[in-house]
């Protein structure tokens, strides 16, 4: 029985450490954000997934499909969670191109371009 309970929390302890490693090791990436025109709508994603501008989708180069990433938008403080499902943006300086229901959450619509942090 002590064995078990010793087992345990040896367990215990090993797996609580490694979600906390995880949370503490995020990354951060600082550039600029755009979004989706809307003739992009229902077109097929690098995923093979269709764009459809009313979900929370975005665009990066890198990051596997199905990440999910907090985006800030630094002009204003407002923040939105994405799901990758694209590649892209392949501009210059821009690191994600985000969904258009993304982008009006991050009240850049009028901008069009804004500096973002991507956390993820």
């Amino acid at each position: 029985m002590k064995k078990q309970v010793l087992l345990w929390s040896i367990l215990l302890f090993l797996f609580s450490s490694c979600a906390a490693t995880r949370s503490a090791s995020s990354r951060v990436e600082k550039g600029q954000a755009s979004y989706y025109a809307d003739k992009f709508n229902g077109r097929k994603t690098a995923s093979g997934e269709r764009y459809r501008s009313g979900k929370m989708t975005a665009a990066h180069r890198s990051l596997p499909f199905g990440t999910v990433v907090k985006v800030k938008n630094l002009r204003n403080g407002k923040t939105v969670k994405v799901r990758i499902n694209d590649r892209g943006p392949f501009v210059r300086g821009r690191i994600i191109d985000v969904s258009k229901k993304a982008a009006r959450q991050l009240d850049m619509i009028r901008a069009g371009v804004v500096p973002v942090e991507v956390r993820y």
